[in-house]
């Protein structure tokens, strides 16, 4: 069995109840996702060893964060804790010809706010087979950036293997922004997600 850590922001997802908008909606109902997170579920769920690795508050919307990913078999001994909240996404799912719409509220989240050297690579990765990334974790912060690429620097000369979905969200950063980042991180990478 391969071991798979995934490393990005898991949010508190709020969601108007059937197809209504957020203008129409008085409750929403409240669940937890965000790509990197996603895909350790899954990888979990189908009886792989996937570790997620990101920052939580000390509160209890960080504690129950943390419990939706141990209910689905997750490790989650190097998630780290602290700063000051959790990021929120609106989801307004789409009906008929109206879109889906997404509202973010992640400035100033922990992962947001942590920096590149909290994270101790060494221990993090030890027994780890696969880094899995995505384009939105870079895009959060500089200093995310900075920790993701000494990530995959470490991985590079530890043998790890560095799977990397090129996620974009045109709402945290540009093309420029991006595609400079992209330059600085794919000599690193060996599988590379691209979707549109």
């Amino acid at each position: 069995m391969k071991n798979v850590l995934t490393f990005g922001e898991m949010m508190l997802r709020l969601k108007p109840s059937a197809n209504n908008r957020i203008i129409q909606s008085n409750e929403f109902e409240a669940s937890y996702g965000g790509a990197e997170a996603n895909v350790a579920v899954s990888l979990a769920l189908q009886g792989d060893s996937a570790s997620y690795l990101t920052k939580f508050p000390s509160n209890s919307l960080g504690d129950t964060a943390l419990g939706t990913l141990r209910k689905y078999g997750v490790n989650t001994s190097h998630i780290l804790r602290g700063g000051p909240r959790l990021g929120i996404y609106f989801f307004e799912k789409g009906a008929s010809v109206r879109g889906t719409s997404v509202v973010y509220d992640r400035a100033g989240s922990s992962l947001a706010v942590s920096k590149a050297n909290e994270y101790n690579w060494e221990d993090i990765f030890a027994g780890i087979d696969y880094f899995y990334f995505s384009g939105i974790t870079p895009a959060i912060s500089k200093e995310l950036q900075t920790a993701v690429l000494n990530a995959c620097q470490y991985c590079k000369d530890n043998g790890i293997q560095i799977v990397c979905d090129m996620n974009y969200r045109g709402k945290m950063w540009t093309p420029e922004e991006a595609q400079a980042f992209s330059k600085k991180v794919m000599p690193f990478v060996n599988v590379c997600l691209v979707h549109d």
